[in-house]
């Protein structure tokens, strides 16, 4: 069974929000990211094994992939929280294209103009079309002698002419090339050893907070967004805490959060008739089996 193949896995009742342990990469995936990595039969394939933790990125919860990078929205509905990085859109660059004109082998997709064609066809069709890979932004490109590719949103396809048949598409470990072009710590990386993951009480806590909006309107709504995670980037569930805001006008408003199970615990605020031009700061304080921890972030209103 594919669960079995990945490393460690706590059996077949487990839960989605179990953390996974990847002993060939020595990372783990867990919560939303591990239900929806669960959810594709062929999720080594698609995705490859998690690089790196989950850990906060403007504004998000994401977590690199050797063929991926996964998102959690939370502001979407349950079900529609992972989101994949269009890597594709954000890494191509045109090379030299070939002359292929679409024919009763091939399928054009109108949103972008361009068509894919036999066996990326396949591939594509097989392994969950525009969900999965997003529209083809690319025709067929030379990439050496015995390298054809296609750029879609969320992927590459690779022709192997070299690789035997029914083995010749593959996927660009696009994660990777992601994670180096935005200049991302290395040291995320770097494996985690299991004995490291498997202690069962956290060292540290570090909180970091940021907003749904930079800015907003003088009437308007807001979430602040909270995510606990211990030393090794884990996410730490059931970390209480308090947000405190200060409005303008001088007065301190204190809500209180709960972490879930992916490390988010989240505020929503209401306001109106704030000042243009203000600064809102909110001051976030989590504590968790004797460890706290304190963050702040802030939005401005805008004019």
């Amino acid at each position: 069974m594919l669960l079995l193949a990945l490393g460690y896995a706590s059996g077949a009742g487990a839960q989605a929000s179990d953390p996974q342990y990847f002993r060939e990469t020595g990372h783990t995936v867990s919560g939303e990211f591990l239900a929806y990595y669960r959810s594709f039969k062929d999720a080594v394939q698609l995705f490859g094994y998690p690089i790196t933790e989950a850990y906060p990125k403007d504004g998000l919860l994401v977590q690199y992939f050797q063929r991926a990078r996964f998102e959690l929205h939370p502001e979407l509905p349950a079900g529609q929280r992972v989101q994949l990085t269009a890597l594709g859109s954000e890494v191509y660059q045109p090379g030299d294209p070939t002359s292929n004109n679409p024919d009763l082998s091939c399928r054009l997709f109108p949103e972008t103009g361009f068509a894919v064609c036999y066996s990326f066809l396949d591939f594509f069709d097989q392994h969950g079309g525009v969900a999965v890979f997003g529209y083809p932004i690319s025709s067929f490109e030379f990439r050496g002698d015995k390298l054809t590719v296609q750029y879609f949103e969320k992927a590459r396809f690779e022709w192997r002419a070299d690789l035997p048949e029914g083995q010749r598409v593959r996927l660009t470990d696009l994660g990777r090339i992601y994670f180096d072009m935005e200049l991302e710590d290395v040291n995320l990386l770097k494996p985690i050893p299991f004995e490291e993951v498997n202690r069962p009480i956290p060292l540290l806590l570090h909180s970091r907070a940021f907003s749904w909006k930079a800015v907003v309107l003088p009437t308007d709504q807001q979430i602040i967004y909270v995510v606990a995670q211990d030393q090794i980037l884990r996410p730490i569930s059931g970390a209480t805490g308090t947000a405190t805001i200060l409005w303008p006008n001088g007065r301190r408003e204190t809500l209180t959060l709960i972490t879930n199970s992916n490390g988010f615990g989240s505020v929503p605020l209401a306001f109106a008739d704030l000042p243009p031009g203000s600064l809102i700061i909110v001051e976030i304080s989590l504590t968790k089996d004797g460890l706290t921890s304190a963050t702040r972030t802030s939005f401005r209103i805008w004019y």
